[in-house]
């Protein structure tokens, strides 16, 4: 039952198609921009993802814009609750780019989403946040779900606090941090 608990939390906190709001800026025009803004404005999935894979064949994109597009057709695919497709275009992406980011965080949450994986997803989730995702609040608090399930308190903890500083006035975060009491003990000198 806990499971449920904390996956509906991560739902509500991150919106009911779990697209994590870390989309990916595409500079220019052209069909990779509008798959950035797809899945930056959570577009309807089967136009925006047949747009993202029209990119992906038919334009040519540099090396980044590449990458960028595939997590934003991965965003499309966790709004579509497609979560092993999303799960390949981040995947498909960090190959391409293995710095970028917004995969990791994006493959974090759509592993925590699918179930199963929460050490890989607070893997995921802490390389993508050493690597300053645009919106770290959605990593911190994603990674704080994982680690709750995992049975680590004190790093749900910290992160739920994390997400809470990251970006003042987000309710979530400090609606979980309201079923936290902490206890001060004395440390033994010895």
């Amino acid at each position: 039952m806990r499971r449920c608990s904390l996956a509906f939390a991560l739902v509500a906190a991150l919106g009911p198609a779990g697209a994590a709001d870390a989309a990916v800026t595409i500079m220019g025009g052209g069909l990779g921009r509008e798959c950035y803004l797809a899945a930056e404005l959570k577009r309807e999935t089967g136009m925006s993802l047949e747009v993202c894979t029209r990119a992906l064949q038919q334009e040519t994109l540099g090396r980044r814009d590449r990458a960028a597009t595939l997590v934003n057709r991965g965003i499309i695919h966790m709004q579509a609750r497609d979560l092993d497709r999303a799960i390949a275009d981040y995947e498909a992406a960090l190959r391409i780019d293995p710095r970028l980011a917004e995969a990791h965080v994006n493959r974090g949450i759509a592993l925590l989403y699918r179930g199963g994986a929460d050490r890989e997803a607070v893997e995921a989730l802490s390389t993508g946040l050493s690597l300053r995702p645009s919106r770290p609040e959605i990593a911190y608090y994603s990674r704080a779900v994982a680690s709750e399930m995992l049975g680590n308190v004190r790093a749900a903890y910290e992160d739920y606090q994390a997400a809470a500083a990251a970006r003042p006035g987000w309710e979530e975060p400090i609606e979980q941090l309201k079923r936290f009491s902490v206890e001060r003990r004395p440390v033994s000198r010895g």
